[in-house]
């Protein structure tokens, strides 16, 4: 297994707006797609593309009220979108970074059967011994 070596904060800039990372990140990525918080990953990806925007509805001219609800709503519709699309998203980047796609979806499900299997042997384990 190759070492999997973090982006700097620059690079990872770059990789949340959707960039591809240099070769030697290729295992970071399949990682961050395929981690337990593989969806708070994703969400914090998106949160660089809203936020901004959400900062400039902000201090448009017009009342708080209105100028709030602005950028409660765009932040709603926003990470809504986003998360819908989370795994079509993450098969894009890894796809991106020279995997085929299905990768992710593949790793998730590999590793949420080995974490059921690890839980159906302790339960037998513990209530199904002979006694």
């Amino acid at each position: 297994m190759t070492e999997r070596r973090r982006p700097h904060p620059l690079q990872w800039l770059w990789y949340a707006l959707g960039g591809r990372l240099p070769e030697a990140h290729r295992s970071w990525v399949l990682h961050d797609v395929t981690a337990k918080t593989w969806l708070w990953r994703h969400a914090a990806r998106a949160s660089v593309l809203l936020l901004p925007l959400m900062l400039v509805w902000l201090l448009l001219p017009g009342p708080l009220t209105l100028r709030l609800s602005l950028v409660l709503m765009a932040g709603l519709v926003g990470f809504f979108y986003s998360l819908v699309y989370a795994e079509e998203s993450g098969e894009n980047r890894l796809r991106k970074h020279g995997y085929p796609y299905g990768t992710g979806r593949r790793t998730r499900a590999a590793a949420r059967d080995e974490a059921e299997r690890e839980v159906k042997e302790r339960y037998i384990a513990r209530y199904r011994s002979p006694e």
